[in-house]
Parts: C-alpha cells; sequence; structure tokens
C-alpha cells in the first residue's frame, strides 16, 4: 500500500503461528519449525503487532520501494515454510552410461557419469532432505533458499564442459522449482 511518501506493506500471521523481532533478526515458528532470517536496511522498518508484521518505509526512493516488497516476499515464504514446507522435483537424464545417485552424509554422490571413474558430488544446504526413488530426486525442506540451493547444486555438478549440450544431455535437471504447483 502506498500512501503519500510512504509505502507500507502488511502481512497477516496465521493462528497457531508466533512472529518476533529481536534486532534486525526476524523468527517465524509454527509446529516446533522455526526458520530466522535477518532483514536490515537503514530506511526500512519491521514491526510485529499482534498477529500482524508490518514492512515500512518513510518517503521512499525506488530502491527502498523494492525492498518493502523483497522483504514482505521472503517473510511469506518464511511463513510458508514453518506450515507446509518446501518440494523440488528433479528428473535423472541419461543415454548410454546408467547413473547412480546416492545421499551419503549432507552430500550428493553421482556415481558414473558419462562412464567417469570418480564420483560427482553435490552439497546439501541446511536441513533439505533428499530423496532418490528411480529417475526421480525430491528434494523437501523448510526453507526455500535451502532447497533451491541444493537443487541448484546437484544441477550444476553434471554440468558438461567441452561437448555439444545438444548431443550430450547426460544429467540431473530441475523438474518443478521448490514453490512452484506441479
Amino acid at each position: 500500500m502506498t500512501v503519500a511518501g510512504k509505502v507500507e506493506e502488511i502481512i497477516e500471521v496465521p493462528s497457531g503461528m508466533k512472529a518476533s523481532i529481536q534486532g534486525h533478526v526476524i523468527t517465524v515458528s509454527a509446529k516446533g519449525i522455526k526458520l530466522s532470517r535477518r532483514l536490515w536496511h537503514p530506511r526500512v522498518k519491521l514491526a510485529v503487532s499482534g498477529n500482524h508484521i508490518t514492512i515500512s518505509s518513510e518517503m521512499p526512493s525506488r530502491r527502498e520501494k523494492a525492498l518493502v516488497g523483497t522483504f514482505s516476499a521472503h517473510i511469506r515464504n518464511m511463513i510458508v515454510g514453518v506450515t507446509d514446507g518446501f518440494r523440488c522435483e528433479m528428473k535423472m537424464v541419461y543415454s548410454h552410461f546408467p547413473m547412480k545417485l546416492i545421499v551419503k552424509d549432507r552430500g550428493f554422490v553421482i556415481e558414473n557419469f558419462l562412464g567417469e571413474k570418480f564420483p560427482r558430488r553435490a552439497r546439501i544446504m541446511g536441513e533439505t532432505q533428499v530423496e532418490v526413488k528411480g529417475d526421480q530426486v525430491i528434494l523437501t525442506g523448510h526453507d526455500i533458499e535451502d532447497v533451491g540451493q541444493s537443487a541448484a547444486n546437484i544441477e550444476r555438478a553434471t554440468k558438461i564442459k567441452n561437448f555439444d549440450p545438444r548431443v550430450f544431455q547426460d544429467g540431473v535437471y530441475i523438474v518443478v522449482k521448490p514453490g512452484e504447483v506441479p
């Protein structure tokens, strides 16, 4: 909402959920799940009152207007993450050499990629859970950034160099992004 010289966004916190601000860190929690994020800019103010989170800026420039929208999007993602969580689907594609996908500790291992002798590895971020079902890889978690970055790490680990990508299409690719409806 824009009022002469002021930009303000109000986010309603669902019942059963708790939101708090300490310093520049906003925390959203429910059902034993807690997400925190540092959101700070000198001309953007955050406030929690009752079941509303208010993000505002007095006399905003174009940048502050954008930051108010960005902060509200981050907070909405935190609310969705705490209530429902996020899911990302990936698909394994190969033409000749069958790959073997393994989840080890906090890492993801891709064996026999293009017949390579040494496995490729990808880092799994935060509390993201990874499950391999045949040629499907399913990532779930409460933090959209951890789920998305884990999927990007896996996709990046199967990047092919020095070959024509139109011919060599092997890899593990994102099919459904976190936050998208399949």
